[in-house]
This record gives structure tokens, C-alpha cells and sequence, in this order.
């Protein structure tokens, strides 16, 4: 889920090239065509907004279509810096990255417990470790993201489902949605696409990407929450100068 361009794209060409069938999905159909028109034996597209009512049924849709499947990814989301709190860019990030993506997990976990179990991966973000003031309802989104897929691997463990769950935490991807702005410690998305294929293969429980990411996490957790309250980030462009698409931003 979010295959038109990005990390999710990256990713699924990986998966195409070692042999995957894949099942692509996002808003925009016509990168996941090109991949299609690439792979028509191994490459199944979808439009899905993961906003929209119907989302839950054209994931569906997609599954039966391609006769079942063993692994969902789910790389879909937006985020934006909202140092003025704007309402419609807060109430767009909780739609797509809470709302959206609670129905597109709780659609392949019922799936995969009614189907003997499966592997389901999320890009989540570093940001998720703290509250970022620049970017509220994003760091907060990514939070809920890491806390729920935790929560329902619990719930799978305690059901017997089989059902296992890779949280991947990357910093700053080098992808479309930055381009032109200066992010520190950007990252390549081939490089990381690679970590994430290795993470999943491996069933990883948590994965951050890379081990300058992993650094700075293991510090954000260790500052006491009355000092990180006093922490000011220097402004660095939007993260969108586009309204929002459906790809992620890490």
C-alpha cells in the first residue's frame, strides 16, 4: 500500500525483481502500471484511497484477485511541519495516518486470521519516538502507528493467529516529497529499501533505518521529558510544497 512512488515503490520493485507476485496500491495507478507493464506475470494494481469508504473492499478485492497473500506492507501516509497548528493539514495527516491506516491493518488482520496467519510490515517513522513540535499530528500519527500494531500483535499472540507484525522506522528519505528542501542525515531510498526487504525477511519485531537514526533514537529516549519540552527545532522547509499525496514522508 503506497506503491506509486517513494519508499513503497522501491520496495516493490525489490520484491518484483526476486520474484514476488505483488498486489500495488495507492491513489495514483500510472507509476504502478509502468511496474506492471514490467512484471505483467509477477505485478497486480489497484487504486485505493486509503481515506475513502470503499478502501476496506478494494484491499479485499486486491487479495482475492491475486488469490491470497502472505505479506502486507503498508507504506502509505503524508506529514507536513505545522508550526501554526492549520486545521486541514492536522485533520488530513489523522485521516490518512490514524484513521486510513487502522482500516487498512484491522482489513488484512482480520483477513490473515480468517486465512491461517501472515506478515504484516508498516513504515512507520523515528519521529514516532517523540513529540516533534514542528510536525504534531505526523510524530503523533507514527506513535499511534508503532503502539497499535504492538497492541495487535498481542492480540495475535494471545489468539494463536499467526500473525506477525515488522515495524520499520526510518529518518529522512531522499524521496520526491523532499526534493529541493535541506534535511540533515538524508537517506537514499534504494540503500533503504534494501534494509527494509533484509528487516522483513528476517521478521524483524523493530527496525530503524539506519545506524545514525538508531543513535539519535537511543538519545531522544534517554532525555527526560522536562528537558525535551524546552527543545526548539530550527525551521526547515515544509515537507509538502504540493498538498499532500498519498506516499510517505519519513
Amino acid at each position: 500500500m503506497g506503491a506509486s512512488s517513494g519508499i513503497g515503490r522501491e520496495v516493490a520493485k525489490l520484491l518484483l525483481e526476486e520474484g514476488w507476485s505483488v498486489g500495488l496500491a495507492a491513489r495514483r495507478t500510472e507509476p504502478m502500471e509502468e511496474m506492471r507493464k514490467v512484471y505483467p506475470d509477477l505485478a497486480t494494481v489497484m487504486c485505493i484511497d486509503i481515506t475513502a469508504d470503499d478502501a476496506p473492499a478494494r484491499l479485499l478485492q486486491l487479495v482475492e484477485t491475486m488469490g491470497g497473500v502472505q505479506l502486507y506492507l503498508h507504506a502509505s501516509g503524508i506529514g507536513k511541519q505545522n508550526r501554526q497548528l492549520e486545521a486541514g493539514i492536522e485533520a488530513r495527516t489523522i485521516a490518512t495516518n490514524v484513521a486510513g491506516f487502522a482500516s487498512m491493518i484491522d482489513t488484512m488482520f482480520g483477513y490473515m486470521a480468517a486465512h491461517g496467519g501472515g506478515h504484516i510490515a508498516v513504515i512507520s517513522s523515528v519521529a514516532g519516538t517523540k513529540g516533534l513540535g514542528p510536525a504534531a499530528a505526523y510524530s503523533a500519527s507514527k506513535a499511534f502507528q508503532s503502539t497499535y500494531i504492538q497492541a495487535l500483535e498481542q492480540l495475535s499472540n494471545s489468539r494463536k493467529l499467526g500473525i506477525s507484525f515488522t515495524d520499520i522506522r526510518p529518518g529522512f528519505v531522499d524521496t520526491d516529497l523532499l526534493t529541493g528542501d535541506s534535511y540533515p542525515m538524508l537517506m537514499q531510498k534504494g540503500p533503504v529499501a534494501r534494509q527494509i526487504v533484509r528487516a522483513i525477511g528476517r521478521r524483524r519485531h523493530v527496525c530503524v533505518i539506519d545506524w545514525r537514526y538508531r543513535a539519535l533514537v537511543f538519545l531522544w529516549r534517554r532525555l527526560p521529558n522536562w528537558l525535551w519540552r524546552r527543545v526548539r527545532f530550527a525551521p526547515v522547509s515544509t515537507l509538502h510544497a504540493t498538498p499532500p499525496k498519498e506516499e510517505s514522508v519519513r
